[in-house]
């Protein structure tokens, strides 16, 4: 998976998290559809982990392959 597929992945989650952002009732926030859109937003910034990580390990790869 190369570093702008990579990109655009996260820029979807971030995308999702804004708008689970605006479906949470503050006032209620574990009321029905608050639930879902705070697993959403939980679910989207552990996309955004593991994709960072996976740059990461991308780069140490890289360097190791390099010497």
């Amino acid at each position: 998976m190369s570093k702008t597929i990579s990109i655009i992945f996260i820029a979807i989650a971030v995308a999702l998290i804004a708008y689970n952002v605006t479906m949470v009732d503050f006032a209620n926030p574990f009321e029905k559809d608050s639930t879902i859109a705070l697993i959403g937003i939980m679910a989207s910034l552990c996309a955004i982990i593991l994709l960072l990580v996976f740059v990461t390990s991308k780069k140490i790869q890289d360097k190791i392959n390099k010497d």
